[in-house]
């Protein structure tokens, strides 16, 4: 049975699932959905072309949806769609595509996204991403699954996150973060691999070794870039662990790779 407070101000045209409970002055615009058993708390705003999937949690003043904080947004019709079991704490803020960057913005399964947290327009989350207080997102940033953002972070706009990457508290990420890799700085360095991360999930005592001698190799000081990245992908060819790191560094980007500090000075 759906549930909705007296106080709340849900618009004709709203879809609601049902178990669908809403708190107190919450207000839902004309073209929001809501899955099956999501819970609002109390004065939740979901706004604008929104779908948030069922068995979610958005908690007190948290905006969803509103308009894109973005000068060259003209009024486009672009979405927010947030998947399953997503926790939206205190105050978060998700804003939906614009048209530069295809008009979507994206929220995989079981993310859960703390107390002030900020996932700006046309932005990627993988699922199981975990954002702590304040962590923030720029515009057209792709996070893969399972990384995890640190209280205070922020990260520039179209830069990749890759898959089991740790993101340390107050880190400012202009660069690209190579899958299962960890950062750390005011400007974010390449601090090694997401170690406990890896554990935590269950990855095997090798395939932490294979990883580690990947990287040592990867981010060595010997020969350019280029030529460890053909020895990494020739020594690890059946590895698809490995082989993801590759193909991440390999891909198109707006940006340059994250480097360990050494490196970067050097």
């Amino acid at each position: 049975m759906t549930v909705v407070h007296p106080t709340a101000i849900v618009a004709p045209g709203a879809e609601l699932g049902e178990g669908v409970e809403v708190g107190p002055y919450c207000v839902i615009g004309a073209k929001v959905q809501i899955g099956d058993g999501t819970t609002l708390k109390s004065h939740v705003a979901l706004d604008g072309i929104t779908s948030l999937g069922p068995n979610c949690a958005v908690f007190p003043f948290a905006s969803v949806g509103s308009q894109p904080q973005d000068l060259k947004y003209a009024g486009e019709e672009s979405r927010l769609v947030i998947g399953a079991n997503v926790v939206i704490r205190e105050n978060a803020t998700l804003n939906p595509g614009t048209e530069g960057g295809g008009l979507l913005t994206e929220v995989g399964d079981n993310c859960l996204i703390m107390v002030g947290a900020h996932v700006a327009h046309d932005c990627k989350v993988g699922k199981n991403v975990i954002f702590a207080n304040n962590a923030t997102l720029a515009g057209h940033v792709e996070v893969g699954e399972f990384a995890i953002l640190g209280g205070l972070s922020a990260v520039h706009q179209f830069v990749r996150i890759g898959a089991h990457a740790m993101v340390g508290g107050m880190t400012g990420v202009e660069n690209d973060v190579i899958p299962y890799g960890s950062v750390t700085g005011n400007r974010a360095h390449l601090s090694g691999l997401n170690i406990i991360g890896l554990k935590r999930r269950g990855f095997e005592r090798d395939a932490i070794h294979d990883l580690r001698h990947a990287y040592r190799l990867l981010f060595s000081t010997t020969g350019t870039l280029q030529e460890r990245i053909a020895e990494v992908a020739k020594e690890y060819a059946d590895n698809a662990v490995v082989m993801e790191i590759i193909r991440f560094i390999q891909a198109d980007s707006a940006r340059s790779i994250c480097q360990p500090e050494a490196e970067r000075a050097g």
